[in-house]
């Protein structure tokens, strides 16, 4: 029971990407989703939530104005929308699956029972 990224690769400054978050051997409708990111050196935080209605959400401070979680329409797939990334956006991204509740303020601390493998997302000229 995992749930599988995708979407990640090389982007300029400025530009924008996508991510998916998809479960598989189970349903992401059930849960409260997060993404993660962790960059070489440093440790992994907390980006974004999305309850499992899709009614409650978090952003980490740095991408306010810049990322957006959101539920496809079967609610099985959780998307980010990552715009304006600039290089210290730069990280493996990582989706993560909890308990089914309302977002915390600070996204890291939650209950997050299943993790993917993660997908880089680099930013570069």
């Amino acid at each position: 029971l995992q749930p599988v990224e995708s979407g990640g690769g090389l982007v300029q400054p400025g530009g924008s990407l996508r991510l998916s978050c998809a479960g598989s051997g189970f349903t992401l409708v059930y849960y409260t989703v997060a993404w993660f990111r962790q960059a070489p050196g440093k440790e992994r935080e907390g980006v974004a939530c999305i309850s499992s209605s899709g009614g409650s959400t978090a952003l980490e401070d740095s991408v306010k104005g810049r990322f957006t979680i959101s539920r496809g329409n079967t609610k099985n797939t959780v998307f980010l929308q990552m715009n304006s990334l600039n290089p210290e956006d730069t990280a493996v991204y990582y989706c993560a699956a909890g308990r089914h509740g309302t977002c915390p303020q600070d996204v890291g601390k939650y209950d997050y029972y299943y993790w993917g493998q993660g997908t880089q997302v680099t930013v570069s000229s």
